[in-house]
Formats: C-alpha cells, sequence, structure tokens
C-alpha cells in the first residue's frame, strides 16, 4: 500500500485574518453527499475522504504546532458523536469509519521552513518506499482516472524514474515552480529543470503540490540550502536529483480536471463556483 505524506503546516497568512485560528487547510467548501443536499466541509477532509476512494490507507500529516484544531477534526469524538442525529449523524459516521480504517501518523513542522521541509520530516515514516505527496490546501477534481493514481501508473511503468510530477499550463509563474520538459509521448514529459517561481519562466506548465516520489527524494532535501522565500523549497530537491543525471518525468493536467486552491482570497473565491463531488 502506497504512503501518503499530506503538508497542512502552512501559515495561510494570505488569508488573514480568518487564517489567525484556523488553518488554511480546514478552509469550508461546499461537498455534495448526496444527489439533493450539500454539506460543509473542511479542504483537508476532502483531500482525505478523495484518497481513501482511492484505497489509500496510511497517511502522515505534516502540520505546524499551532494547528491542533487539525489533529482534533481528524480524532473520533464519542459524546459529540452521540448527541447528534439524523442526516448529520450519519456524515459523521461516515467519516469516523473512514478514519477508524485508516492509519494515520502525526508530525509536528515546529517553524515554517518551507514545503522541502515539510517533506523532509516525513522521512521516519516513509522509510524506503515509494510515496505520495498532496498539499493540503489543494485537490483536484477529475471526470476520468484521477492523475493521482495516473502518477502511480507512470511510475509503475518508469520503475527507474525517481520522481514523476503533475503540471498545468499557466499564465503566472509567481506561484509556482516551473519545469523545462521535452515530449516523450501525448501526456508525458522528460523533465530537464525546474526552477521556483521564475521571473523568466521556461515553458508555460506549473507544477502542482502532487508527487509521486521513491526515497531518494531525502538525500536530496538534505543537501539543499535556503532558497526563495529563504524556505526550504522542494524544487531545489528535485532539481539536485536532475543534476545528478537521475530521471525526473512529468504528466499533465486533462481537459475535464481542474485544480481547486484555497491557498488565495482569489483562488479561495474561485473554489467556491466549484461542485465538489462525494469524495
Amino acid at each position: 500500500m502506497t504512503k501518503v505524506v499530506i503538508t497542512a503546516a502552512g501559515k495561510g497568512t494570505r488569508l488573514l485574518p480568518f487564517t489567525k485560528e484556523i488553518p488554511k487547510e480546514m478552509m469550508p467548501i461546499f461537498s455534495g453527499f448526496s444527489t439533493n443536499k450539500k454539506v460543509v466541509v473542511p479542504l483537508l477532509q476532502y483531500v482525505y475522504e478523495q484518497l481513501y476512494s482511492m484505497n489509500f490507507r496510511d497517511y502522515c500529516f505534516i502540520v505546524g504546532r499551532e494547528k491542533r484544531s487539525i489533529e482534533d477534526h481528524f480524532t473520533p469524538h464519542e459524546s459529540y458523536f452521540r448527541d447528534l442525529s439524523g442526516e448529520y449523524k450519519k456524515i459523521i459516521s461516515r467519516f469516523y469509519q473512514k478514519l477508524e480504517k485508516s492509519h494515520l501518523v502525526w508530525i509536528n513542522q515546529n517553524r515554517p521552513l518551507g514545503f522541502g521541509d515539510a517533506v523532509k520530516r516525513a522521512e521516519k515514516y516513509v522509510g524506503k518506499e515509494d510515496f505520495i505527496v498532496h498539499a493540503g490546501d489543494v485537490t483536484i477534481l477529475s471526470n476520468s482516472k484521477h492523475p493521482i493514481l495516473r502518477l502511480i501508473e507512470t511510475a509503475n511503468k518508469n520503475p527507474d524514474a525517481k520522481v514523476i510530477l503533475l503540471c498545468k499550463k499557466i499564465k503566472n509563474s509567481k506561484r509556482y515552480g516551473v519545469p523545462t520538459v521535452s515530449k516523450i509521448s501525448k501526456n508525458l514529459f522528460h523533465v530537464k529543470e525546474v526552477v521556483e517561481k521564475p521571473d523568466k519562466p521556461k515553458s508555460e506548465f506549473g507544477i502542482l503540490p502532487l508527487y509521486y516520489f521513491k526515497s531518494d527524494i531525502f538525500s536530496s532535501l538534505k543537501k539543499i540550502k535556503l532558497g526563495k522565500g529563504k524556505e526550504f523549497q522542494l524544487t531545489d530537491a528535485i532539481q539536485t536529483i536532475i543534476q545528478e543525471k537521475q530521471k525526473v518525468l512529468a504528466i499533465t493536467l486533462e481537459k475535464n480536471e481542474k485544480e481547486v486552491d484555497v491557498g488565495t482570497v482569489e483562488s479561495y473565491r474561485n473554489a467556491q463556483d466549484v461542485t465538489f463531488r462525494k469524495a
């Protein structure tokens, strides 16, 4: 069973003052749990339930020390549950049943030192296994085979690849790592370089925060220095792998797939116009 690392340790400063007390990963979205009823759930719960629906059962959450509310939300609260009734009790019951069938590990990132530092903290949890990294403030909606499953499929077909990236075409590179790529086939690219938030991007693609990694990424994460924004950037570790002549591949979003991001006021407002299907 492939392990999943979910990062949820960012400060969410772009969403202040709401995120002063509530982690951005817990921003509410509207999810359709039945054909005629929508409920409000934290985005992070939606991400978890989406992964659960793909048969993942082993999760590591990287959280900041102020984010106790996340762990509390993912811990069944029996006395609270007993006081519920009707449809809402059924909704919470389904969520709790999934939690009971999952293995959840919690790791603190005491200081916000970047995406790369957050992933590095999962080394003991991952060990020598391959794993998925999924940011907690983003999800992908898909009408066909979800890109996470396509990442795994690509890795199985290319066992010598150390990293598989998920990319999409972008207009603004200021929020994305940007890969320089060469096309291998219809939806598969060889990655020759990655640069974090470049002023002059070398391609039209941006890297989305869903990755497939072999455990080699941890040795690369230990080699990098503070990068863009004075943080340890995951893209810098990927670039180290490329410089060491190891294979890095990328797939792209398909036309019927959409990134939903709650990291900024504008992207969160856009997320409210999206129909989140049952996970």
